[in-house]
């Protein structure tokens, strides 16, 4: 059982790269690392999330105007954890991210179970994206009066549920017409769907769409992928921008009081449910392997991407609670309710155009990571050879690629956006964990390491890390961690069946 925690050295992971067979195109700089850093972070996030954060609803209570805390709390959290990832990622340009990192410092199966967690971010994280993007471009459609069917627009799980809690509301002899609006589109889809061999044929076709369409630019090129993804950020920075300079004229001092109505509880709520805002900067250390200089770049990417997005969330959050009360943003688009609210109804269509764009920038760093870290598990062994098959046109990873396009678009088309957040939110905050302890283990096991970029204040640093990254999952609901634990398990029965048998370092005397 001395297999399981077998290390592979860190010089061995770095001269794997320069395989021609497998070897990746350097072609980025840092800002290029720094737009995919904003585009994988700034997504619908910033455009629904700070709602439900400062009303509350769903079973979290809100943190009202404190809601600027609470963004405050969840940036340190993540700045934790981003001098821990830039230290490796300076150190270990390769392309597996927190998986790598696991391989050097903790051993085989704990860099298994990390990349089997990290599926969970990536891929299970950009379904949820997807399905938000699908919401806010049907939102976009409606205001050209182009109206998709119901059974079109929405996925299965969400269909079911509704009809369910429809069929309950009327046996209780209420008016189900007082259910809340989505609810009642999403059940009008389970009952005007389509019927195949008894099966009802729901589909979330926008959201399909979309991932097919972000899958192929992925697999054409890197430099391409971060061209497109470049676009894609200036465009929503220009939006958010736009938002913030017209919002500040209708601020109202008098809506920040209470400036914490709820209190540290409130406060502490609130930023669980916004750090899936903010997970996306590691997402930047999964193109370590094609950056020209990874040693000087890849800090700069993560740490720079990470600070423009903390302060663009700040300002949003001051302007947004200072244009309307905090207790009447409790919506799925609560910067558009803020200029509705002033009779400015002509702004709905620009801020769902913003949520559009946004969105589909965020999904580009994730389409492209995890296909990388296949790769890099394919490279080990840990996944079939195929996993580990670059185009020789392109230089991309290209089986991989379109494999997760294909997972996610189906994905994204009938599951639950509420499951796969918290889902994602449990995955990235273990991923975290990990990292941080391994820039404590290795500063022990490699003292003398030649280090590009140095985590400073270690071990307090990394300890700091862990503390809030334990904290804020301890926050999320216990199914979410039972579904967690669930899926670990089935990456250890796949790992005992595969990977511990066919791993590359195993096999070598």
């Amino acid at each position: 059982m001395t297999g399981l925690f077998r290390r592979k050295s860190l010089d061995q992971l770095v001269g794997e790269t320069a395989d021609p067979r497998n070897q990746l195109r350097r072609v980025l700089g840092p800002l290029q690392l720094t737009m995919l850093g904003v585009g994988a972070i700034v997504g619908a996030g910033i455009f629904s999330t700070p709602g439900t954060a400062a009303a509350g609803g769903a079973g979290h209570i809100g943190a009202g105007p404190a809601l600027v805390i609470s963004f405050l709390i969840v940036a340190v959290a993540c700045g934790f954890a981003a001098l821990c990832y830039s230290e490796f990622a300076a150190m270990v340009p390769v392309s597996g991210s927190a998986y790598t990192y696991a391989y050097a410092t903790l051993g085989e199966l704990a860099a298994w179970l990390i990349g089997w967690d990290l599926i969970l971010e990536y891929a299970i994280g950009n379904a949820a994206v997807a399905v938000s993007w699908s919401g806010y471009f049907q939102v976009l459609l409606d205001g050209l009066h182009v109206h998709l069917p119901a059974w079109l627009g929405t996925d299965f799980r969400s269909a079911m549920q509704a009809a369910a809690q429809v069929a309950s509301t009327q046996a209780a002899h209420l008016d189900p017409r007082k259910l809340e609006p989505s609810v009642l589109h999403d059940a009008l889809a389970w009952q005007m769907a389509p019927q195949l061999a008894g099966l009802r044929l729901i589909f979330n076709l926008p959201a399909f769409g979309i991932v097919l369409l972000v899958t192929w630019i992925v697999l054409i090129g890197i430099r391409e992928t971060a061209r497109f993804n470049t676009a894609l950020v200036i465009g929503k920075l220009g939006i958010v921008l736009f938002f913030l300079v017209l919002g500040s004229m209708y601020i109202r001092p008098e809506n920040w009081v209470p400036f914490a109505p709820n209190g540290v509880k409130g406060i502490s709520s609130a930023a669980a449910i916004i750090f899936f805002a903010y997970i996306g900067f590691d997402a930047v250390s999964t193109a370590a392997e094609e950056t020209r200089n990874p040693q000087r770049d890849m800090p700069i990417g993560i740490l720079a991407s990470l600070g423009i997005c903390t302060v663009l969330y700040i300002a949003v959050a001051i302007v947004l609670t200072g244009m309307a009360k905090w207790n009447t943003l409790g919506n799925a688009e609560p910067l558009a309710y803020a200029f509705s609210s002033l009779g400015m109804n002509w702004t709905a269509s620009i801020i769902a155009l913003g949520a559009v764009v946004a969105t589909t920038s965020a999904l580009v760093p994730y389409q492209a990571g995890q296909p990388r870290i296949f790769f890099a598990m394919g490279r080990d062994g840990l996944l079939p050879p195929w996993a580990a098959k670059v185009h020789p046109r392109y230089r991309t990873p290209y089986v991989t690629t379109i494999f997760t396009g294909i997972f996610v678009a189906i994905f994204s088309s009938v599951a639950n956006i509420n499951e796969l957040v918290e889902l994602t939110n449990v995955g990235t905050l273990f991923a975290f964990i990990l990292v941080a302890a391994g820039i404590i283990i290795l500063r022990y096991t490699d003292p003398d390491r030649p280090r590009p970029f140095r985590t400073p204040l270690v071990p307090w640093v990394p300890l700091a890390a862990i503390a809030c990254c334990g904290y804020l999952m301890c926050e999320l609901p216990l199914i979410t961690w039972i579904r967690f634990f669930g899926w670990m398990a089935a990456g250890l029965i796949l790992y005992f069946l595969y990977g511990f048998r066919r791993s590359r370092l195993g096999q070598k005397p």
